[in-house]
């Protein structure tokens, strides 16, 4: 009897996830600009593929329309939701694994928007005019609009590195259509080449730890005859192709070196002795700061449009080094070497930062920043206003590119889930 009664229970148990999951799919089978959906195995109760159409233009739909992948990871019709605003592409989000942080602290859903210009969400003839962070944003409360009646609760934006700059800009745009944001490790730059992070990376860490890096630059620059030929081969094997001598290639990469280390947090252990031999150094050269990143045609290429155009980005102080370099300025490298060809017209407009810090000065949305304290890209963190009530921002001490939640101290880490939690349970 007792078995009888078991299996009935769980004959009525599949039978109502079966219908809740036919009733999430008829659902976004009804939502208009939806062309298709495809079913994906998680550890979410359900999992979609959607693309989404999204005009290139929302200010002129007559300009025509591509798809934008949008994966929803569904939880249930009564918890909260993330909107991931993704910076690149969001093929990762495909993992059956996938699951972000503050979906798995809080138990939500999430609707995860791969950024225009993207991967999967590349329209079929590439003009740079209409990758723009305001369109970037109208794709956003597009499929916010979408999903409004299907996850009613309370809604949480959220991003890391250029998906925590584009957290940001989507709340200046549409300030009402999340009740919380979440950006993490996201910078506001007010220039092409900011000039804050050189600054910062004079000071970031102890005396001795930045002698130890610029050590090593000065020590694979005056390798540089040595190393040069082994930076031709990895170029060579791996068909990459630059704008610039790989001469010049070579004193990026030691430039870039510095920012690379602190952004993800490197081991010092890691870094060559000046007794290594020149494999050693090379190997560690290419493995923080690799020619690859200032390669032509890159995955990161629709990214560097936008830095030029408006999210701006950090540029390079060459004095310390200068004596070894065959370059005599780092200016306008970002365009001289890194944006594509059908792009170099391009030129900054401050306008954005201005907005973003504007909507921040003058509101207090309920936001919490979350940084590395040592990440180079923490010297660009969100303004800090006293007064503010509800904007919080948190850096994790030592913590690099890679800070979360959970890698913040537990004190801190407490106060962050709690106050997430409370806002979630406001009416």
């Amino acid at each position: 009897m007792a078995r009888t009664l078991f299996v009935l229970l769980l004959s009525l148990v599949i039978s109502l996830h079966s219908l809740a999951a036919t009733r999430l799919k008829e659902k976004l089978a009804q939502l208009k600009d939806i062309a298709s959906i495809e079913t994906i195995n998680s550890e979410f109760a359900e999992k979609y593929i959607l693309s989404v159409k999204q005009p290139l233009s929302h200010k002129d739909t007559s300009k025509g329309a591509f798809m934008q992948r949008v994966v929803v990871c569904h939880a249930g019709f009564d918890r909260p939701t993330v909107i991931i605003t993704e910076g690149y592409g969001g093929g990762y989000a495909l993992n059956s694994g996938y699951r972000d942080e503050l979906s798995r602290l809080l138990n939500t859903n999430i609707v995860f928007v791969e950024h225009r210009f993207f991967q999967k969400s590349t329209p079929d003839t590439i003009n740079w005019t209409y990758l723009t962070a305001e369109n970037s944003a109208f794709d956003l409360h597009h499929v916010r609009t979408l999903f409004k009646d299907i996850y009613p609760q309370k809604w949480i934006s959220s991003g890391i590195s250029k998906g925590g700059q584009t957290t940001m800009i989507y709340r200046a745009f549409f300030p009402d259509d999340v009740d919380i944001s979440v950006p993490y490790v996201a910078p506001l730059c007010c220039g092409v080449e900011d000039g804050r992070h050189e600054a910062f990376l004079r000071k970031v860490g102890t005396r001795a730890e930045r002698r130890q890096i610029k050590n090593f630059q000065l020590e694979a620059l005056k390798r540089k005859e040595a190393l040069l030929p082994m930076m031709e081969e990895v170029c060579a094997s791996k068909g990459l192709k630059f704008r610039i001598p790989l001469t010049e290639v070579f004193d990026y990469c030691v430039l870039e070196y510095s920012f690379a280390f602190w952004q993800w947090g490197t081991s010092f252990a890691s870094i060559p002795k000046a007794t290594d031999s020149d494999s050693t150094v090379f190997a560690h050269l290419a493995d923080i700061a690799g020619p690859e990143y200032f390669s032509e045609e890159q995955s990161t290429t629709p990214f560097f449009v936008q830095a030029a155009r408006e999210l701006g980005y950090y540029g390079y102080d060459i004095r310390p080094f200068s004596k070894y370099m065959s370059i005599r300025t780092t200016e306008g490298y970002l365009s001289r070497i890194m944006l594509p060809r059908s792009a170099l017209s391009v030129t900054f407009d401050d306008a954005l930062y201005h907005k973003i810090y504007s909507f921040l000065k003058e509101n207090d949305p309920r936001m919490i920043f979350i940084y590395g304290e040592t990440d180079p890209w923490s010297a660009v963190h969100a303004p800090v206003f006293k007064g503010k009530v509800n904007e919080q921002v948190f850096f994790q001490p030592r913590g690099s590119h890679r800070t979360r939640i959970s890698s913040m101290p537990e004190r801190m880490r407490q106060k962050i889930v709690a106050q997430l939690n409370a806002w979630l349970e406001e009416n």
